[in-house]
């Protein structure tokens, strides 16, 4: 095993399994999003999102980057987690949020609201106001990567933070967003105590899975990404992502 990044600033962290070099498991999620933050273990993305927080966009030429990896969002008792791809360069890359300050975010926010599961439609910045209601939002890597597209290595190293993050959590359901979300996710949900069945169920828009686990079902959606690709053409609409979240909200029983 290889131990990389700082914890702290004293305590390096085991990237394969989650836990710290003195062999403890981390104890909290807050705990595990002040290790994440310091995560330099992919020298690609490092370069890429530290380079793009160096030139930002012209219209946020004014404003300091976070350029770093970013942590989950949401309570620690979340009963539903919602699982992305990875932050954007200019939207969770600048803002230290996933989700936050981009047109990936308007919608998914937009529908999180209009479902009851976030008090405000929007998400501008940190400390915008905004809360989640037993809801917790990550990605299978917390680096803004070059074309939106993390390489596999990339994925399975910050894989282990995934798995981090699903020990702390007890959620009853998942929507992915995503095929790339849907691959990375289920070897992690897998190794975590659920149990996936082969052949692995195939990503849709809509599809649903039960998953049997020690801590009890697991129910997973599958969602076409919130991307501007989906959303603009129309692949994606906000009624079908509402449909999907109204259905993981009452599996998850909120």
């Amino acid at each position: 095993m290889r131990s990389v990044g700082w914890w702290a600033g004293l305590r390096t962290v085991d990237r394969m399994t989650g836990t710290s070099a003195t062999g403890g498991a981390f104890e909290t999620l807050a705990g595990l999003d002040a290790a994440l933050v310091d995560c330099r273990a992919c020298p690609r993305l490092v370069d890429w999102r530290e380079r793009v927080a160096r030139e930002k966009r012209a219209a946020f030429r004014d404003q300091v980057y976070w350029g770093r990896p970013v942590p989950g969002l949401g309570p620690p008792d979340a009963s539903l987690l919602i699982v992305g791809l990875a932050p954007a360069a200019h939207g969770g890359n600048r803002t230290g949020r996933m989700f936050t300050g981009d047109r990936s975010g308007d919608v998914l926010f937009a529908a999180l609201h209009a479902v009851g599961l976030a008090n405000q439609p929007t998400a501008v910045y940190a400390g915008d106001g905004l809360t989640l209601r037993g809801t917790r939002i990550t990605a299978p890597v917390h680096c803004a990567p070059p074309d939106n597209t993390p390489t596999p290595a990339e994925r399975d190293t910050c894989g282990s933070w995934l798995r981090a993050e699903l020990a702390l959590l007890r959620p009853r359901a998942v929507v992915v967003l995503g095929a790339f979300g849907w691959r990375a996710l289920l070897p992690v949900l897998n190794g975590a105590g659920w149990t996936v069945p082969r052949p692995r169920p195939r990503f849709g828009h809509g599809v649903h899975v039960e998953l049997a686990g020690e801590q009890g079902p697991l129910h997973v959606f599958g969602s076409y990404h919130v991307s501007q690709q989906n959303t603009f053409t129309g692949r994606l609409t906000l009624e079908m992502l509402e449909q999907v979240l109204r259905a993981a909200a009452a599996s998850a029983g909120l």
